[in-house]
């Protein structure tokens, strides 16, 4: 061991043992050479020892409460931070035989003293946990770990005690603890992310989300693994690094690359400035990133709210219908009500004879209500194949869109070969049935910067379709007396 930070105590363990109280002043509190002869004394009158205060400055910077025994259980060292928990300082405490009277309760004294210096007959450190005295006379609980410290000749020549507040090193277990959860298989994903935004840490969660293994992701750049929605991930975390950790989590949507393909996941996600614990000013060392998929409830949510609105579309469309005179006019109502935030376009081709003729339509040109075709009805030139005439023959509904990769003038041919809007990139197409017959199809077409009809689209689509039905059946009815 070495010197107390106090002058007139020794750099060695080994002090006076019939000592009972603090040393003398000029006395040193120890014999010129300890048990151990580790190191020669430090007292007023010897030269400075660069090496004893360097030694006394290392123990006094400890975050841990620190004192020693010699052999005869007299204090020999006592750092700042013992000090600080007991209020006991080195000049009071140096010198004293054991902690009885002072530091202890004499009641308690020959228990702790005993547990104490029995780490000199055994390796290894012991661990304890004793109640102290504060020089105020409280009490103090504290966690001690003492191990013995060897002289030259190989022999025990004292013993050594670090110690802290329980409350204290409870809560740095718990710190430990909570970390290492997170960063082994917590229910969150855990990422640890330097200033240069690359993954340090991954724990088994976010491994599993980000389609990789935990060392295989680490120092890789975010846009690797991240086909769409990067730049809003390292916009969040550049801002953390700047400014500090928003108020509340955040969602993002994310495309990820995977062996599978690309999928699109929703991350409900927190971020945690961290900085270096031991620099005097905050230092950034990155960022801490928690998410959790969200994906699932998400989308969940939005097929809600979208079953929600379009339910309330069917409703107020057949009000408005409920109230129109001609048929064809309620069927333009209920189409406009059916358009809003399902499709662009409507097409609406009605059978006479062995022809489709195209009864009502929105604008091709730009965004309108469907209208009733002007000037008379006209029959349509399908080709065979054609999604509508695919949707007659089946007596049900056709999906069908233009190639991912097609080029926009690609795109532009496809529509203008089926006869649609040249901005149509996706369409529906679902037949009329009334009276158990075939009265038309009714086709919805979207532009290629929306997403392609799926199966709940065409459910809704065949609900309007049967509603369309039974007005233009209808509109043939008054207009033939049946």
């Amino acid at each position: 061991m070495g010197a107390s930070r106090s002058s007139g105590t020794t750099d060695a363990l080994g002090g006076d043992e019939g000592a009972g109280g603090p040393p003398q002043e000029g006395a040193g509190g120890a014999p010129e050479e300890s048990p151990g002869g580790v190191g020669e004394p430090l007292c007023p009158e010897s030269p400075p020892d660069s090496g004893a205060e360097l030694l006394a400055a290392l123990l006094d910077g400890m975050d841990a409460a620190l004192c020693a025994f010699d052999a005869g259980g007299v204090v020999t060292h006592w750092n700042r931070e013992a000090e600080r928990i007991l209020g006991w300082s080195a000049q009071e405490a140096v010198g004293r035989t054991g902690f009885a009277g002072w530091a202890v309760r004499r009641a308690d004294a020959h228990e702790v003293q005993g547990r104490l210096m029995a780490a000199m007959d055994t390796p290894g450190r012991q661990v304890h946990e004793f109640a102290l005295l504060r020089k105020d006379g409280s009490r103090v609980l504290v966690r001690t770990q003492s191990a013995r410290v060897l002289g030259a000749d190989g022999k025990p020549a004292g013993v050594y005690c670090a110690f802290s507040e329980v409350h204290a090193q409870i809560d740095l277990e718990r710190a430990i603890a909570l970390s290492e959860a997170l960063l082994e298989d917590a229910s969150w994903g855990v990422v640890l992310v330097d200033v240069d935004l690359r993954p340090t840490v991954v724990n088994a969660y976010a491994s599993r989300a980000l389609g990789g293994g935990r060392t295989t992701l680490l120092g890789r750049p975010l846009g690797e693994l991240v086909v769409r929605g990067v730049e809003e991930l390292e916009a969040a975390l550049q801002h953390v690094l700047a400014g500090g950790a928003p108020g509340a989590p955040a969602e993002l949507w994310v495309t990820l690359r995977t062996a599978e393909g690309e999928r699109r996941r929703c991350w409900r996600s927190g971020f945690l400035r961290l900085a270096s614990p031991l620099a005097e000013e905050p230092v950034p060392l990155g960022v801490g990133w928690l998410f959790r998929d969200v994906t699932a409830t998400k989308l969940a949510q939005q097929e809600a709210d979208r079953l929600r609105f379009r339910t309330s579309q069917l409703h107020r469309a057949a009000r408005t219908a409920s109230e129109c005179e001609d048929p064809m006019e309620a069927v333009t109502s209920l189409l406009d009500f059916a358009l809003a935030g399902f499709a662009d376009h409507v097409l609406l081709d009605v059978t006479e004879g062995e022809c489709l003729v195209r009864t009502a339509a929105t604008p091709t040109d730009a965004p309108g209500p469907c209208l009733l075709v002007a000037g008379g009805s006209v029959p349509v030139r399908y080709g065979a194949g054609h999604p509508a005439l695919q949707a007659v023959e089946r007596t049900g509904s056709v999906r069908t869109s233009a190639g991912a990769g097609d080029t926009p003038g690609a795109a532009a041919a496809w529509a203008a070969e089926r006869r649609w809007p040249e901005d149509a990139a996706h369409a529906l197409s679902t037949v009329l049935r009334s009276r158990g017959r075939t009265l038309g199809v009714l086709t919805f077409l979207r532009a290629a910067n929306r997403t392609a009809f799926e199966r709940p689209d065409t459910a809704y689509a065949e609900t309007v379709a049967a509603r369309v039905a039974g007005a233009v059946d209808l509109a043939r009815a008054v207009g033939t007396g049946e």
